[in-house]
């Protein structure tokens, strides 16, 4: 150790005590910068995705809103949504939105309306959240509100299930596959998070993490289940995989509601499901559920004490090396001329298929990662890069009409309505030979569904997942990507932290605006401020092929180190300021 850094230790009493100095006059210099590490599957990607454009996913979420939530919309296949008052569970009127384009199945005049999937109306009510709307009070409606009817108290299981009634079951996901079910609830608490206000919400929330402890406690160490019957508390195996990376949700839900209700049972609840998934012997990833662990063995390493290795959970989840659902990984490959890295999904079903929905839902956990754990800044900087140009190639207007399967239904989509994926080699007979080719699986679901439903309206509902973290900056490629955004539950004030990754070989110097109020920037790869006291426009030079995570703290504000973590003002900027 330096002679000085021990000195100035010394004299401040931080390596013992809690004390404060003024960041103007800050001596708490850090050991060494952080060492990034690597994902080998992100280490595939390009640095330069190609064909490279920017899509603008905030905007394609206002829009998105804009179109779906309009009551007043006539053609074919219009409105999108509809309101459902059948009162199931709750004596409200709900609403439903289609799951595909033309979806037969569903609609007002379909089991009196009742027809109709959580994992959209969610993922929209939270997209549109994430891009600034609010979903309590809009057009006169509160949207936020009308998703507890998807809490199934009526039949006794007291979860949010993907639909409102076991009657309305219409596919996958009603007590037979694992991660629909627990899924939505992830997705419940997210959009919760947002609205902590929210009448009766708080209840519901709190019977929901009471029912998946009473579920951890009963599967102990084994997750190995294709699905819970929360009515009856039976686990249960049936024709689909066992999923035992829906762990990685429980552990969610019940730390989160730890941080909502601090009953210390949550957090027993949660450790053990991060335990049980931690122990796992081979790469157990089904859906969507790994990154989440992920992120949340991240939090608990800085917040309960925990030690986990979240290598383990981002490899499995970007490896493509799964058993049970064979193939479940991330893409990184180039078919045709497209670069289509960083797609979620299969990398193996007909050469690679890579899911919209997956694509969205991946980033949730990512960016907010990055706070508590910045040795993944390179890696999730460049994933990011990859996926948000490759996510796009879903949408009928950023792609060929050759190289799209129904090109002739395009202009329904108002280009916010995008196919369900991309594959490398479709199923469809007519579509043979050519690669690679955005589509949808709605026709193969059942017999007489029309072609439009490839496009997928729950998978684009979740766009406001990109469109709340994705900023361009003044240099194309590196982009802003928000760290605070979707770390949700937390219990104490948080600076605003953004991630940069300079794909290119040379430094480049990107402008940030860091608003009217004087402000402080710190570098949390390098443990140290990099600017003082400024307020609009700065200049932040980037190094070649590096990551760079920034927080804009108070101008001022008295820092100090306690427990290893350097607090601003009270609010911890970097848990792991002493190496």
């Amino acid at each position: 150790m330096h002679k000085n850094y021990k000195i100035a230790l010394y004299i401040l009493g931080v390596s013992l005590l809690w004390t404060r100095c003024s960041v103007s006059k800050l001596i708490l210099p850090a050991s060494t910068s952080v060492v990034q590490r690597a994902i080998p599957r992100i280490e595939l990607m390009p640095n330069h995705p190609q064909p490279y454009r920017y899509r603008d996913w905030k905007q394609t979420a206002l829009e998105f809103d804009r179109y779906v939530f309009d009551f007043n919309q006539r053609g074919d296949y219009l409105p999108l949504i509809w309101l459902d008052g059948s009162g199931r569970n709750f004596p409200d009127t709900t609403f439903g939105i289609y799951t595909a384009l033309g979806d037969s199945r569903m609609g007002p005049a379909i089991n009196h309306g009742e027809n109709h999937e959580a994992l959209g109306a969610l993922g929209a009510v939270l997209g549109a959240t994430l891009v600034g709307i609010d979903k309590s009070n809009q057009d006169g409606r509160n949207y936020v509100h009308m998703l507890r009817n998807y809490f199934n108290k009526d039949n006794g299981w007291n979860v949010i299930m993907d639909f409102t009634n076991k009657g309305a079951h219409i596919g996958g996901g009603y007590g037979n596959d694992f991660w629909y079910e627990i899924h939505n609830n992830m997705l419940f608490f997210a959009v919760a998070n947002y609205y902590p206000q929210e009448k009766g919400f708080d209840d519901i929330l709190h019977t929901i993490a009471d029912q998946f402890y009473r579920s951890d406690s009963i599967m102990g160490d084994n997750y190995s289940y294709s699905f819970f019957d929360f009515k009856n508390m039976v686990p249960g195996t049936n024709h689909i995989t066992p999923q035992e990376d829906v762990a990685g949700g429980y552990a969610f839900v019940l730390y989160s509601a730890w941080m909502r209700f601090h009953e210390e049972k949550y957090l027993r609840a949660a450790r053990n499901a991060m335990d049980v998934l931690y122990g796992q012997k081979e790469n157990r990833f089904y859906e969507a559920m790994m990154p989440i662990a992920a992120y949340i063995g991240a939090r608990m390493n800085v917040e309960a004490g925990t030690h986990y290795d979240i290598q383990r959970f981002l490899d499995w989840t970007f490896d493509g090396d799964a058993v049970g659902r064979e193939g479940w990984g991330v893409i990184a490959d180039k078919w045709g001329d497209y670069d289509v890295s960083g797609l979620a999904g299969s990398t193996t079903d007909q050469g690679g298929y890579g899911f919209l929905m997956n694509t969205f839902d991946l980033m949730l956990p990512l960016s907010a990662m990055i706070r508590y754990d910045p040795r993944y800044a390179r890696a999730v900087g460049k994933w990011v890069l990859n996926a948000s140009n490759a996510a796009r190639f879903c949408y009928a207007y950023d792609m060929p009409d050759s190289l799209q399967a129904i090109p002739q239904y395009k202009a329904l989509t108002k280009n916010v309505i995008a196919y369900e994926g991309i594959i490398k080699e479709s199923r469809y007979p007519a579509l043979k030979g050519i690669s690679p080719m955005a589509q949808g699986d709605g026709p193969l679901w059942e017999k007489g569904m029309p072609q439009t439903t490839m496009f997928s309206v729950y998978g684009s509902s979740h766009v406001g997942i990109f469109g709340g973290t994705i900023k361009k900056t003044n240099v194309e490629q590196i982009l802003q990507i928000d760290c605070t955004k979707t770390d949700m539950f937390v219990t104490q004030k948080s600076y605003p932290t953004y991630l940069f990754f300079n794909p290119f070989p040379v430094s480049k110097t990107i402008e940030l605006n860091v608003g009217d109020q004087k402000s402080d920037i710190y570098d949390l790869i390098h443990h140290s401020f990099i600017r003082k006291n400024i307020k609009g426009k700065v200049s932040v030079v980037i190094p070649g092929d590096q990551a760079m995570v920034l927080v804009y703290t108070g101008a001022g504000e008295k820092a100090g180190v306690k427990n290893g973590m350097l607090e601003v003002g009270g609010v911890i900027v970097d848990y792991g300021y002493q190496q």
